[in-house]
């Protein structure tokens, strides 16, 4: 992809993920990580408009007309995307690969970061830490972190949770917004997501395909490992074929929300052909 295509694809998905990042989510990320870490500042006359549950009423009574208390945040947020770029998310059978469902999710949290004025930073793992981009608040920062999503191309086409958990634990000493974008097709990371889930407000953002929760009976077919490169001939026509693979989908999905939930952290799932946007809105207002 050359320069010109790849800045076509960045002003694509700008444009799709900062109307959603204006209009849908900046109030919910406002509301969920801004209302949290308030401190009070002063009171002031009440004017229209404002929200009569900050009305302070001793200062009411005191001088016969209503006042209302005023809070400023007591903290700049910092963001950080982790984005899984092993070989497993270049699939995808229906509308498209994992990998641009999640480009287009990490481009909508950043942008809601930014329109927030918070700082936004990316690591991008396989098996290995492939590149971390410290946080910084800005447009064209953002734009970076989106590029190098369209455009990196990994060293390693394998993938290890555990080590890029150990990795965030070594380079965010402050607590942090933190999120894990993967299909999760791995499992022995519970004891370091342990240790970042009582430190930071930690949320695992699981994208899977269809086609990889069953396999559909298409005969002998050649499947292709895409964290290996091995080509196997699979016999998808065997009942007990198609039950160890759905049964190893299941298993990586269970310990995914299993060990998220018991170090205190947030999951969300979602399809490649499904709509995104309802699943993080849920999210957000649940929490």
């Amino acid at each position: 992809m050359n320069t010109s295509e790849i800045l076509k694809k960045v002003r694509k998905i700008e444009i799709k993920t900062r109307r959603l990042s204006d209009h849908i989510f900046s109030g919910e990320y406002h509301s969920h990580f801004k209302g949290r870490g308030m401190t009070f500042s002063e009171v002031r006359q009440y004017q229209y408009g404002d929200d009569i549950r900050s009305i302070d009423w001793n200062v009411t009574a005191r001088y016969n007309e209503p006042y209302v208390k005023v809070f400023e945040e007591e903290r700049e947020l910092t963001m950080l995307l982790m984005v899984d770029v092993s070989g497993s998310e270049s699939f995808g059978t229906q509308n498209q690969f994992k990998k641009d469902t999640l480009t287009e999710i990490a481009a909508t949290l950043a942008f809601s970061a930014i329109h927030n004025n918070d700082k936004v930073g990316l690591i991008l793992f396989t098996d290995e830490i492939e590149l971390y981009i410290p946080p910084k608040k800005g447009k064209s920062h953002v734009l970076r972190i989106i590029r190098e999503l369209i455009e990196f191309k990994p060293k390693s086409k394998q993938t290890n949770i555990k080590l890029a958990l150990e990795f965030l634990s070594g380079v965010m000493k402050k607590k942090a917004i933190i999120f894990m974008l993967s299909d999760f097709m791995d499992d022995e990371y519970e004891k370091p997501l342990k240790i970042v889930g009582k430190k930071h407000d930690f949320t695992g953002i699981r994208v899977y395909d269809k086609r990889e929760e069953e396999i559909p009976n298409l005969g002998v077919i050649p499947v292709l490992d895409a964290e290996t490169g091995q080509t196997n001939w699979v016999n998808t026509a065997s009942k007990k074929v198609r039950r160890n693979y759905k049964a190893y989908f299941l298993k990586t999905a269970d310990y995914y929300k299993t060990v998220f939930k018991k170090s205190g952290a947030g999951v969300i799932n979602t399809r490649t052909d499904q709509d995104y946007v309802k699943q993080l809105l849920g999210y957000f207002k649940a929490k």
